[in-house]
Parts: structure tokens; sequence; C-alpha cells
């Protein structure tokens, strides 16, 4: 009597808890895979990644997607009357309280429902031990409960996806996934049986589970066949079963765009908070899966070049956004980890159309302007710098669209002395190429390319061009609910930007060097740069639509040389196919002119022997002019454009000695200038200095900037430089240009 009275007083105090037991929904809502699905901007999965180390859990399954085979599988060794009970199954208790009285083994009385009752109490959570009888007992009335609220459907859902199984693979996508491969629908009656015989025993030997799958199989071919023989030896399930127990076939992550997912999982988690189940993110599932294999096609066309790596990424003009992220080669490389589209690398001739665009700007140069093509020695801090170009060959006197056109290098060197490496590398930075070091340190190389720079900001500096100069960051990587507008900023000059857009896009103007018949050559209006590093390491193609910006690297992740791998034959076939794909059904035009950019006819030399053919270029407006000549007015305009400082050079490192009177310490500034010198005008710091091409200045400890201008204040060259000083105040006064002796050590910097 007195424990009837304590087992009915139990199962009161259990009321409470019992009622407090979730909902179907609730449960279904709260269940938190441990992997996030990256999906594009239609809906479509691209990315599967695992994010919870502690657990192996997939994704919730309907009951409906759960093969027959399996729900059989365990009814028949969990729960046979589930369909009958109301969450206790009194003739199961029946057998097994007369089967401890006779010490008998009995399948047990848990039900399928009580056993979802444990796993939805936080503190029922299975054991390693067995659970005690008042423990079963507010099972007994949490089941009960369920039974009440929960369809059996429900129930049977949402034991399946809760259950853990084996290690720490919890519910039956997971275990599907993982010891199968393939989906919770697909599992058959072998599989559904090992499944099965894993609920009592997650963690046993594979012959254990073998043998408690045979039981099972057995049963299912008694019920399904009830006239047809049993297998009773259940030939090749052990085998089957040890297989599967040893596999790991669900890989951490899956998908065609690993790269860009892992940047969008990062993006998420700085906003706070758990990560969501799944992700919507900017990228065209179509045009990444054109992506991936346009590169894997372009690169087993290139085997036998010692090439095995590339990236790609397409950014949508207007937002910003990426529309295709392409980190690797995947398979193809040996280093599929390593995300090609933010790697540094080193640009080489795509840094050009900026040096261009500013010299443009300043109006050191037009596009009709002439340079020299040929053999030059530049002196620098670490000896005289011989730039060569690609074919080594040289072209002669050459217009700034034949220079940017056709790659030359020689006449881009010669635009950077007149623009200053320091102020070369202002301008790059504007654009969004964050450089590591200063343009004193690369010096006349960085013309060149000799710096490096990710594929990513290479292409959005490129998407600055297209929007007429104006630069605005790339767009996070998840997809937004409401779309801001960019946050402009005005980078480049607009007329400056629009006629190196034109000459990008003239096919005429690249054929000294691509052919008339280049692969660059769309069916509609684009335009775009080649480059080439130093030994063929890295190989590039970035370009522009009216829409898009499409950035292609091509080389080894290892940094080793291709064999013969140019800009044209590697990356660029990817970038106009690429470019191909976005147009088929798209049109693409050339942009309207800015104001302030005027189109005049001009001629080049005399009209016997012309150095190119006349033709219309594009002006900024108060530059035009109809004839440019060695001899002529195109040889005095580009004398005038030179002018620049050629004493101290950028990055000079100036060391006072102490036992030399600070009055005699002088450093002489000098300029390269035509028939105006006189008019020159010297500021240190923004402050006036002195006037004409030479003088002569009482250097102070600190760094400085050195600007010469023209008599209207127009920058013509700067240079910044630092003053070391040995028992010399740095608060001293600054003192007057005057004359002197100085200690002068040129800064180091590559070439």
């Amino acid at each position: 009597m007195l424990g009837l009275l304590t087992a009915l007083l139990l199962a009161i105090s259990y009321v409470g808890p019992a009622q407090a037991l979730p909902r179907f929904e609730q449960v279904r809502q709260q269940f938190r895979p441990s992997e996030t699905l990256l999906l594009s901007r239609e809906g479509e999965l691209l990315q599967r990644l695992r994010t919870d180390s502690t657990v192996r859990r997939g994704q919730w399954v309907a009951l409906a997607d759960i093969s027959p085979a399996l729900q059989k599988a365990l009814l028949l060794s969990e729960d046979r009357r589930f369909y009958q009970h109301s969450g206790v199954d009194w003739q199961a208790v029946s057998a097994a309280a007369w089967g401890n009285v006779w010490h008998q083994r009995t399948r047990g009385a848990s039900t399928i429902t009580m056993q979802l009752a444990g796993l939805l109490d936080a503190d029922g959570q299975p054991g390693a031990g067995r659970r005690s009888v008042t423990e079963k007992l507010g099972q007994t009335v949490a089941a009960q409960v369920l039974e009440r609220r929960w369809r059996k459907d429900q129930i049977l859902e949402a034991y399946l996806n809760l259950l853990p199984f084996r290690g720490e693979v919890v519910g039956i996508d997971a275990l599907s996934r993982t010891l199968f491969g393939k989906a919770a629908h697909g599992l058959d009656e072998r599989e559904a049986a090992i499944t099965a015989a894993l609920v009592r025993a997650p963690n046993a030997k594979p012959a254990l589970v073998a043998q408690r799958a045979c039981g099972v199989w057995q049963a299912m071919q008694a019920q399904s066949q009830p006239s047809a023989p049993v297998d009773k030896n259940c030939m090749g399930l052990e085998l089957f079963s040890s297989a599967s127990l040893q596999r790991r076939s669900w890989s951490a992550s899956e998908g065609i765009a690993p790269h860009f997912a892992r940047r969008a999982l990062a993006q998420a988690a700085s906003s706070g908070g758990p990560l969501p189940a799944q992700l919507a993110l900017t990228l065209r599932a179509p045009l990444q899966r054109f992506a991936v294999q346009t590169l894997a096609q372009q690169l087993r066309e290139l085997q036998g070049r010692n090439v095995e790596d590339g990236a790609i990424v397409v950014l949508d003009n207007a937002s910003g956004q990426v529309l295709a992220w392409v980190g690797s080669s995947g398979q193809l490389s040996q280093a599929a980890e390593v995300d090609g589209v933010l790697a540094q690398r080193q640009p080489g001739s795509t840094l050009k159309p900026f040096l261009y665009a500013q010299a443009i700007a300043q109006r050191r140069l037009t596009a009709a302007s002439l340079l020299e093509d040929s053999p030059t020695h530049i002196p620098t801090a670490s000896g005289l710098y011989i730039p060569q170009n690609y074919d080594r060959q040289f072209k002669g006197w050459v217009s700034v669209r034949t220079a940017l056109a056709a790659s030359l290098n020689v006449p881009a060197v010669r635009t950077l002395v007149m623009v200053s490496p320091d102020a070369f590398f202002t301008q790059l930075q504007a654009v969004g190429l964050p450089l590591r070091e200063s343009g004193g340190y690369f010096g006349y190389s960085l013309a060149l390319g000799s710096s490096e720079v990710a594929l990513l900001h290479l292409s959005n500096a490129f998407r600055t061009l297209a929007n007429g100069g104006r630069f605005s960051p790339v767009a996070p990587a998840l997809l937004p609910t409401q779309p801001k507008a960019p946050a402009w900023q005005q980078a480049l000059d607009a007329k400056a930007a629009f006629i190196v857009g034109d000459i990008l896009s003239d096919n005429n103007a690249r054929a000294r060097t691509f052919g008339t018949d280049s692969v660059l050559a769309t069916r509609f209006w684009s335009a775009v740069k080649t480059g080439t590093s130093k030994d063929m390491r890295d190989n590039w193609a970035v370009g522009w639509s009216a829409r898009y910006t499409v950035g292609v690297w091509v080389g080894n992740a290892s940094g080793a040389a291709m064999h013969d791998v140019s800009g044209s034959s590697g990356a660029a076939p990817i970038w106009a196919a690429i470019m191909g794909y976005l147009h088929q059904h798209q049109p693409s035009v050339a942009p309207l002119p800015p104001a302030g950019v005027v189109r005049v006819p001009v001629q080049f030399g005399p009209t016997a022997q012309p150095l190119e053919a006349a033709r219309e270029e594009w002006f900024v407006a108060g530059t035009q002019q109809p004839l440019f000549a060695v001899d002529g007015t195109g040889a005095a305009a580009l004398e005038e454009q030179a002018i620049r400082i050629i004493s101290p050079i950028a990055g000079t490192i100036v060391a006072l000695d102490p036992d030399i009177p600070p009055q005699h310490q002088r450093l002489q500034l000098k300029a390269a200038a035509g028939k105006n010198a006189a008019q020159l005008r010297w500021r240190l710091d923004d402050k006036p200095l002195g006037q004409g091409p030479h003088l002569t200045w009482l250097p102070w400890p600190g760094r400085h900037r050195i600007t010469l201008t023209d008599a209207r204040g127009t920058v013509l060259d700067e240079v910044r430089l630092e003053v070391r000083g040995a028992g010399v105040r740095a608060d001293a006064s600054p003192p007057a240009a005057q004359g002197g002796r100085s200690s002068v050590l040129p800064s180091r910097h590559k070439s």
C-alpha cells in the first residue's frame, strides 16, 4: 500500500514538468544543424559548411522524406505497437515485469514516445547507465502528455531527427550521409537494419551491430513476405556493416563556392548571435558554375606548361556585389584551400591604366601625346633601372593610346617619371589598392606592377574606372534584404577614366602587341587590360562592360613560374568566355562622355611619313591640339610635361653629422625642367621654400614632403624624405634655405 501511494505521489509530481513539454513546431524551429547552407541569390544550394565542431547534426528531415524501409525497421526494433498505444505500451511493461521476476531477458518497455520525452527533457538526456525508476516514471507521464498533444507522425519525425546514433552523429540526416553517403530517403533494407541496430547500441562493435541488424532484417523479411524462407545467416551483412561503420563520406564542406562561403560566414558571425541554418549570398548559381567549369577547362588546356591554379571574381558595377567568386581550381590544385581571389600577387601591367589616367588628369599627357619607346637608363638609389618591353623590342615614338593598349613598358616607366612613384602610390590607394610599401620603396618599377595586390582589390579598382572614377568598397557577401546605395568617392578624374576606358576598348590600338584577331575583342563594348608578372609567375586579365567587371588570375599558388603563358593565352580566354556568358542576352554599349571631354581630329608627325594614322582623339577640354610630332608641338608639349624632381629621389634618408656645424649641412634640390624653369616653385610640407630649378636647403630632423609646382600652384612633382639628426634637437626651428653640406643616404627600393 505504501509503495502504491509513493508511486502515485511521484506521478503527480511529474505532471507539472510534463505539461511544460514543447510543441512540435517549437522543437522543429529550435533545431540547429551543425552546418550552414549557403544559398545563391536564386535560392540554389552553393555550399555546405560545418559550423559546430561539438556535434554532427544534419538538416531536419520530414517524415515523408525518410525511407519507408527505415521506418519499418525502427518500429520492428523499438516499438511494434507504436500506432496502437497512447505513449506507454502496457503489454510490453507487463512482459518486462514478468521477465524480471523470472530473470528472463526481454526487449524492454520503453516506447519511441517515451524515448522522445527523454530527448526533450534537458535533464534526461541519454547517459551511459540505465534510467532509475523515478526517471522511468517521469518518462511515462511525459509520453502520455506528448501523445495527447502531438500526432504520431510528428513523434516519429522528431525522434528520428533528435536521436543520437554513433559518436558525434545525431539525427537521421547526419547518419545516412556519414555512414552510407546518401540522403535519408534512399536507405535500403540493409542500411535501415543497421540504422535500427544502432539505436540501442550506438557505439557497439561492428560485430555486435551486425548481429542485431541481422535480427532486424530477418524480422523485416518475415513481415513483408511471411511465406518466404528467412535468410538466417545474413550473408554479407556483417562485412557491409563493418565497412559502413568505418566510413566517413560526409565531408565538412561541399559545394562550388567554398572560399566565398567562408567569407560570408565570417561576416555573419561578426554581427553576433548564433549562425542561422541558411544564408543567402550575392552569388549567381549559374554564373558560379560556369566560372568554375571555364577555369578548369582552361587549366586542362594549359597542361604541360606548369600552371595549376587560377581565380575568378565577377562584380556588379552598380552595387559592388560579388556575382561569382572562384578561389582556386579545386582538385587540379595542390593548394585548393588557398583563396586566389585574396592572395597577394604581382599585378604586372594591370596597373598601367591608373598611371596613364593620373597623368591625363594632371594634364601631363593626353591620349595623343607621344612617348618614346626606346632603351632608357633611369638612375635610382639602388643603381640604374633599365625597363624592357615584353617582347624585348622597341616601337619608337608612339602615342599614349598605343602605349597603353599595346601594354608597352618603357613608355609607362617614362610616364611614372613624370607622375612620380609617391604620387602614383597615393592614386593606387585612392582606388582601393592597399599596397604594403610606399611608392619610394618600389621606385619606377611600380609602373610595371612590382607591388603585390589581391585580385579582389584589383578588380574593384577596375570597377572604379567603369563607374567614371567613382570608388566604393566591394559589397558584403550576404544578400541584403533591403539594398543600400554604395558610398561613392571620386577617386579618379571622371574625364581621365573615360579616356582610359576608351583606349582599353580599342582593338586597333592593341593590335601592335595582340594582333587584330585578339581574344580580347568582344562582339559587344568592353574594356580590358592583361598583365604578366616577372618570370611569368602571375597572369591577369581584368576588364569591364557596361554592367560587369570581371577579374581573372592564372598562375601557381606556390609561386612557381609558368612556361610560356602570357596574358592573352592564360587568363584572357577565361575573361572572354565569362564576359560572353554574361552578355548572351544582354547588350553592352559604350559609356557616354562626361562633361569636359572633347573629340577632335589629330595628326602625328609629317603628312608624308606619319608616326601613326590620323584619327579622332578624346581630350580633356583645354589640352587638345591638332598635331603631335617629335620636332613640333608634340615634342615641345612633352618637354614641358616632363618636369620632375631629380634630386633628392623619393625615399632619401638624410643623416645629419653632429661634428659639422648645422649651418654648413645643406641639401641640393634640383629639377629637370624646360624653358619655364625659372617659374618653378618649391614647397616644403606645404610651406613656400624657394623658386627656380635649383635650390639649397638646410634640413632638420623629421619626415618631410618636398613639392614642385608651377607659377599657378599646380603640383608637378613631389618626393618624401626623412632627416635623421644625431645631437640635433628634433624641435629645433626650421632654418631657411642656405648653403652647407650634408650626408645623404638614399633608401633601398626595388627596381
